[in-house]
């Protein structure tokens, strides 16, 4: 996969790159497209985890080369219990 970090909208500081680009890597990573479309592109979700076991939450657009994730944080607690209540469905 190949990102694009230049002119991120939000701190880099808080969840590096490096941990977002391995919540997207996480075999068990969740892309979901929501429901409705934006005048500026289809933006999608992704629920990762990182190597450290960190829960990363990310909204991005791809254009199927490349990614520009412009939105990431910690799941909140809903979003985690989604996450490994989807995994626990695929086992």
């Amino acid at each position: 996969m190949d990102f694009d970090w230049l002119d991120a909208p939000f701190d880099l500081k808080l969840i590096p790159p490096r941990e977002i680009e391995e919540s997207f890597e996480d075999p068990f990573s969740l892309r979901l497209l929501p429901e409705t479309g934006d005048e500026n592109g289809t933006r999608y979700f992704c629920l990762g985890k990182t190597v450290g076991n960190q829960s990363i939450f990310s909204v991005f657009w791809t254009d199927g080369k490349k990614y520009r994730v412009i939105f990431a944080r910690a799941m909140t607690p809903d979003e985690k219990s989604f996450y490994e209540r989807k995994n626990t469905e695929f086992l």
